[in-house]
């Protein structure tokens, strides 16, 4: 009996002894995760942008790729880290070949990289379509000799001593202005904060007050950064990891020159956070892409950047560096500028195909949520990988929502045609935009029109030099949110569509046009407010 008291009272003295500690662990974490400790919110990032770039700026115009990779200790101030440094520094050099792989211009090598994990990304990013990965690209040197000789060096020494003929950006003219650094951005106004991904920050900013121009650089409270400094521990090495995307960025964005590919105007390398050479990309600035607000515009406005979208990836198909996929493949990736579709976001684009085996089909299967597609394995490639993954992402997110809703009815046999192809993968890139190309060709030039032979139903009293600035009635799709504004091939387009309004009663042809030649007509319910105005044209309904 004694012994079991012992027993309960020495038990209870643990129990008691492990609450108190308990308490003390929780107490300790709760100071150590302190609101305080986290990152900026949006309101502050612009003073915060601010507040940095007064630091010390370098004007080399020489992109230079980052410090020595060795290892260090963790940071005196970081928690201890979990990771291994050495596992950090291996990837902070595979994001480094990787930069010098497309600086040299030579596309992926077919055998080369780790035969796994590249496919493995690819399908989960496939499958999950909101989701920002930041995939570690496994590059594998093209020359051993220089593979030796790289490694006795630091990154931005071994770039120094290669010649500028690889890995300068040229400086060029842009409106006959030179490319843009750091004085060009010393005194930039009107910051503003767009938004972020996982790894980037991204300002507006206006150059003299009169141009715009997007400002990239590593969010410091973005969700790579805090959870690689978590990780392992060193916030310089974790900077260098999240540079090369933006390094990578500005890489392609210099190799691949497309219209649909937004334009690098310039960079700057500057101090900041304590941590040396922060970089920041300067590149033309576009209008988020808000999917809500494309299905309420024209149709001919959609069917521009379904085209823009297509004239791109047929160019990526096709690239100096071989076939290149875009690997985050959402609309949150491109931007509007006066109207065509660009991409902006390049640090996850991959000229990497996925290797295979003819025993094993599976190596070759790409799967999204809705439907997999297994294609051919020919000389360890996956045939065509790259170019059907694009394809199939515009379908998925453009062409099923942008393409036949509201479309010249003589034209929407064809588009269905377009939009099942590509959704069933039976065209390639190259069919597709012949076969889109063939739409704007008829669109363009009222081909479409031909086979209406449809009576009209009134007459038109044609008044020159005359408007009609009230009488409006709301339409859908219409380029004007108050009236009736759509865009016509003809005159006898005009009163079809005036015949098809039950609360037209007259139009008024403008003397502008849209990207298509088409012009801009306002729709009217009567006449009572008819105006002079020259150079427009209103014809009004004199019949039943």
């Amino acid at each position: 009996m004694l012994l079991i008291n012992l027993i309960m009272k020495r038990r209870k003295i643990m129990v008691a002894a492990g609450f108190c500690l308990s308490f003390f662990l929780g107490t300790l974490m709760n100071l150590l995760y302190i609101p305080g400790f986290e990152h900026h919110q949006n309101r502050n990032r612009a003073h915060r942008y601010y507040h940095e770039k007064q630091q010390r700026v370098t004007g080399d115009f020489q992109l230079h790729l980052g410090e020595p990779v060795t290892e260090t200790a963790a940071e005196p101030n970081s928690k201890s880290n979990t990771g291994s440094l050495h596992d950090l520094q291996l990837q902070i050099q595979e994001r480094f070949d990787e930069v010098v792989q497309y600086r040299r211009r030579q596309a992926h090598v077919p055998g080369t990289g780790n035969p796994v994990r590249p496919l493995e990304r690819r399908r989960l990013m496939d499958l999950e379509p909101g989701h920002s990965w930041d995939p570690v690209k496994v590059i594998d040197r093209i020359d051993n000799r220089q593979t030796r000789f790289q490694n006795r060096l630091s990154p931005s020494t071994y770039l120094h001593v290669k010649s500028q003929k690889d890995f300068s950006i040229y400086s060029r003219s842009i409106n006959g202005t030179l490319m843009l650094g750091c004085s060009s951005i010393d005194n930039v106004t009107n910051v503003q904060y767009l938004g972020s991904g996982y790894t980037k920050a991204v300002y507006k900013a206006a150059l003299n007050s009169s141009f715009s121009v997007a400002l990239k650089s590593v969010d410091f409270g973005g969700h790579d950064m805090e959870n690689c400094v978590k990780k392992y521990g060193s916030q310089g090495d974790c900077y260098k990891l999240a540079s090369f995307k933006i390094v990578k960025e500005m890489t392609l964005m210099e190799r691949l020159q497309h219209p649909n590919i937004l334009k690098l105007y310039g960079y700057c390398y500057q101090d900041s956070n304590d941590i040396q050479d922060t970089v920041t990309a300067i590149t033309e600035l576009g209008s988020p892409l808000e999917m809500i607000q494309l299905l309420q515009t024209s149709w001919e406005e959609r069917f521009r950047i379904c085209l823009s979208l297509v004239r791109l990836l047929h160019y990526l198909a096709h690239s100096p560096l071989g076939s290149v996929t875009l690997l985050d493949f959402r609309p949150r990736q491109f931007v509007l500028v006066a109207g065509e579709l660009k991409v902006t976001d390049l640090d996850d684009a991959s000229t990497e195909e996925a290797p295979c085996s003819p025993f094993s089909p599976s190596d070759c299967v790409m799967e999204f949520p809705a439907r997999n597609f297994t294609l051919p394995c020919n000389r360890g490639r996956c045939v065509g990988i790259n170019e059907k993954r694009n394809l199939y992402n515009a379908y998925r997110f453009f062409f099923t929502y942008l393409l036949p809703h509201s479309a010249p009815p003589a034209l929407r046999p064809l588009l269905d045609k377009i939009v099942n192809s590509t959704g069933e993968l039976v065209w390639g890139m190259d069919e597709t935009l012949v076969q889109l190309e063939n739409v704007l060709h008829q669109y363009r030039n009222g081909l479409y029109l031909q086979n209406n032979t449809q009576a009209h139903r009134a007459d038109y009293k044609r008044v020159a030099d005359a408007s009609i600035p009230g009488e409006n009635y709301r339409c859908w799709p219409s380029y004007e949110h108050e009236g009736c504004l759509l865009s016509v091939f003809s005159v006898t387009e005009a009163i079809g569509v005036c015949e098809s309004h039950a609360k037209c009663r007259a139009f008024v042809l403008t003397n502008q046009t849209t990207w298509t030649g088409h012009q801009l007509v306002h729709f009217k319910t009567g006449t009572a407010s008819l105006i002079s105005a020259k150079g427009r044209i209103a014809y009004i309904r004199v019949g039943s």
